[in-house]
């Protein structure tokens, strides 16, 4: 009974990730271009107030009994409304229309750290609270909260788009203007630097969602057999790297430049991901999470470079194209990094984490390429642009 209850949690489990996440792709694609001229307000308001209808249904499903397939009603109602990725896309434009240029990555690493802060409360409180109540309660406090955010959205938040002008909401024109970002942008080179920030990205998400995932599997097993309250530690340690990349994004800043900011940032990365897989003790295993301080400095680096690179009418776009990405990262990770970790505890069970810092090498490959090619081609000190030949 009990594998067949494991069995079923795990089918449906997939179904309603697949499902939000197909519906959410063309939603957020649509909501996401659209803010640019309607206004990030709406963008906010819609996807919070989607988010607090499934809460809702998720609760009378509790409340009534009903059969799990409401649960998927209620996480496709909330994708039609763009759900989770497009408040991301939203908050990240929000914060791109808001900020300068110079002070951008601190703010998008500020908005990073809040994502890190609110779950590792979450996964403490939360579990904590469930194991002393239930299920029921912890989800009306998820309901409170997604109620507040769709009345702060409306009634307090400011408008951070300057010039709004009226738009059609269902129009092709909005997922077109995604692709245009990457097919016809206003400056050439910022085709294939947008490609490349993005395959980066990509990379770098996935990884970290596919070593969250194992981490409490790995502590689990032989040899480290954590008990219950270690892996509490373990996942707080985990969280913490948000606001102590934070800190020292801010503090690398005062000397040098983003870029290096970022490669600094995935060889802490890499350098984790390699003492955690051949982690045996309590101790190894904590030096491993030690040595991640700086892990998630690179992702706002390169969020903040992706900014850059489109016009401030291009934000909503950019950021939706970028959730789209997010969202696929967390499919690819499960399938990827779930299906690697039993196949290898044969020979290595620290394996997947190992294949993880090897796949960094080719994100912190391609952002080093980038600094080295703009650094060549960097005309910005000549007033009338780039010298020609017989000037050189």
């Amino acid at each position: 009974l009990l594998q067949e209850v494991e069995a079923l949690v795990s089918h449906w489990n997939l179904y309603i990730n697949l499902g939000g996440f197909f519906v959410s792709l063309f939603s957020v694609t649509l909501f996401g271009p659209w803010s640019d001229r309607a206004g990030r307000r709406p963008a906010l308001i819609l996807p919070a107030a989607g988010m607090a209808l499934q809460t809702a249904i998720y609760l009378l499903v509790m409340y009534l009994e009903l059969h799990v397939a409401y649960f998927l009603l209620g996480r496709l109602l909330s994708s039609l409304t763009g759900d989770y990725n497009l408040i991301l896309a939203s908050c990240f434009a929000y914060v791109a229309d808001s900020s300068d240029r110079r002070a951008r990555t601190f703010r998008v690493a500020i908005l990073e750290a809040c994502l890190g802060t609110a779950g590792m409360l979450a996964s403490i409180g939360g579990g904590q609270w469930r194991k002393a109540q239930g299920y029921i309660n912890p989800f009306w406090l998820a309901f409170a909260a997604t109620v507040a955010a769709t009345l702060y959205a409306a009634f307090c938040l400011r408008e951070s788009v300057k010039q709004r002008r009226p738009a059609r909401l269902f129009t092709l024109s909005h997922y077109k203007a995604v692709c245009r970002l990457y097919v016809a942008p206003e400056h050439p080179s910022s085709r294939w630097k947008l490609a490349l920030y993005s395959l980066a990205f990509f990379l770098l998400v996935t990884v970290h969602f596919g070593a969250k995932d194992l981490f409490v599997l790995y502590e689990l097993g032989f040899p480290l057999c954590w008990a219950s309250d270690l892996i509490g530690y373990g996942s707080a340690a985990n969280y913490l790297a948000y606001l102590s990349s934070l800190a020292g994004l801010r503090l690398l800043q005062l000397c040098l430049e983003d870029t290096w900011v970022a490669e600094i940032g995935l060889i802490s990365n890499i350098a984790g991901l390699v003492v955690i897989s051949l982690a045996t003790t309590t101790a190894l295993m904590f030096t491993g999470y030690g040595i991640l301080f700086l892990s998630m400095a690179a992702t706002p680096v390169i969020r903040s470079k992706l900014s850059k690179l489109v016009s401030e009418t291009e934000q909503g776009a950019l950021f939706a194209s970028v959730a789209c990405v997010e969202g696929l990262c967390s499919l690819v990770a499960t399938g990827v990094f779930n299906s690697l970790y039993p196949a290898t505890l044969h020979f290595m069970r620290g394996f997947p984490f190992l294949f993880g810092a090897i796949i960094l090498l080719i994100p912190a490959a391609v952002i080093g390429w980038i600094q080295i090619w703009d650094s060549k081609h960097d005309y910005s000190h000549f007033q009338d642009g780039p010298p020609s030949p017989a000037k050189d």
